[in-house]
């Protein structure tokens, strides 16, 4: 494989895509026997990507894994991955993991409780359908160093730069392109970003990828310069307007 599809074809693992919506997800939802919740701000990760609630001691679950026959309770733990640009369908992935709460000890004052998720198994779903993904892999892989900026990035391109989206529809196929209405920033991360391209029916999803992985969010804006300027070298295609 030459360097060049080598580049094409880089795109983040499935472990890395879990870790990376864990790791930017604010909400999740937490799905027990009999009780469901949705909790905003009370999940952390820590470097291994195991994951810790912390909530009142007086809530219905904290209420619940203390009340477990054993001491833990089965639960699942849900988190949707939606694009921050204003595009159809803007669930990108959702993430499942089916595990065991467990205590890890009250706070000082007793007024507050972190529980452990003791992971089992972690889904992803997403446009290639619903994938396991394996433990191991999970422990392994770490976030995208661009997990935590890229709603801020393709909001700032998309309300700043219009003009800029446009300009790199034409690094697209010329046949993706009949008929397109709209284009959009879809996803970013180290490898490249994802455009949306929609038509009055449906929509495609094109990669666009970057010359070199970037390491940084302080690098994306090179790698946006670098693709305009291929862009700006390309022939001038006839096609309908493609701006947000």
């Amino acid at each position: 494989m030459t360097n060049a599809a080598a580049l094409c074809a880089a795109q983040p693992t499935p472990a890395e895509r879990v870790r990376s919506v864990l790791a930017a997800a604010e909400s999740l939802t937490v799905t027990t026997n009999g009780h469901r919740c949705d909790l905003v701000g009370l999940h952390s990760l820590d470097t291994r990507g195991r994951l810790t609630l912390e909530l009142s001691a007086a809530s219905h679950l904290a209420v619940a894994v203390a009340c477990a026959p054993r001491g833990n309770l089965a639960a699942m733990l849900e988190f949707t991955d939606v694009a921050p640009t204003a595009v159809r369908d803007r669930v990108r992935a959702r993430v499942v993991l089916s595990g065991w709460l467990t205590p890890v000890g009250p706070d000082l004052e007793g007024t507050t409780v972190e529980l452990r998720l003791d992971l089992v198994r972690a889904t992803l779903e997403a446009e290639e359908g619903i994938l396991v993904v394996g433990l191991d892999e999970l422990v392994l892989a770490e976030a995208d160093p661009l997990a935590g900026h890229e709603a801020g990035l393709l909001l700032h391109l998309t309300d700043a730069h219009p003009d800029s989206v446009a300009q790199l529809a034409r690094l697209v196929d010329l046949r993706h392109l009949h008929g397109v209405l709209r284009v959009w920033p879809l996803r970013l991360d180290r490898y490249g970003i994802t455009l949306r391209l929609e038509y009055a029916r449906g929509h495609r999803d094109i990669r666009v990828p970057f010359s070199a992985p970037v390491h940084a969010a302080a690098e994306v804006g090179d790698r946006i310069q670098t693709l305009l300027a291929a862009a700006h070298a390309c022939p001038r295609r006839r096609r309908q307007s493609t701006r947000p």
